[in-house]
């Protein structure tokens, strides 16, 4: 098995400049007609009508990987957006998580991923996190999305958002996270590698 490694180790490696570490690993989407990216699916691909994601984890061996289907994706007329990538997922606060995670997996029909997550099998729903509270909270939302871009486009994203009517509750995670809200309260936090 392939050493783990870190967002910044991937990044610092040469020949991976098409790819985006996210909360879900090295990704990379690659914008081309079917009969371009047909030839780039892989396990862990998205095909879309016009392009296609592919992620792959963060492991030695996913440098090598990665270079080879940038490579391909070059052969084949494929151009790489990584302003097309992000990873939706949710969180939900709770005082015992292991007391509410039952639940969301069976109503969803979700697998547990560690202590802390629990993820689609299929690959079509978000993946929610569980995060423990110390107290109960009633002044603020319970349940919020969190939003993992590449780390050189967070800024960019959260200034869209204030500029649509959202509030900044919380920079002071910044660059690995941006707390926001809606006109209404509701929170979602735009979410980088940087910083972890």
């Amino acid at each position: 098995m392939s050493r783990p490694i870190t967002a910044a180790e991937f990044h610092a490696a040469e020949g991976v400049a098409d790819w985006r570490v996210l909360t879900s690993g090295a990704c990379a989407y690659f914008r081309g007609t079917f009969d371009q990216i047909k030839h780039l699916v892989t396990d862990t691909a998205d095909i879309r009508p016009d392009g296609i994601t592919v992620r792959l984890p963060l492991t030695e061996a996913s440098i090598d990987e990665a270079r080879r289907i940038s490579a391909r994706a070059r052969e084949l007329g494929a151009t790489p957006e990584p302003v097309r990538l992000q990873h939706v997922g949710l969180t939900l606060d709770a005082l015992v998580s292991a007391g509410v995670m039952p639940f969301w997996l069976a109503v969803l029909g979700y697998e547990p991923e560690g202590d802390e997550d629990v993820v689609d099998p299929r690959g079509q729903g978000p993946g929610i996190w569980f995060q423990d509270m110390d107290v109960p909270r009633t002044d603020r939302n319970r349940l919020h999305i969190d939003v993992s871009v590449p780390h050189d486009q967070a800024e960019q994203r959260v200034q869209q958002a204030l500029r649509a009517g959202g509030t900044l509750k919380d920079d002071s995670h910044a660059p690995s996270w941006w707390v926001l809200a809606d006109a209404e309260g509701n929170e979602v936090c735009i979410a980088t590698w940087v910083g972890r």
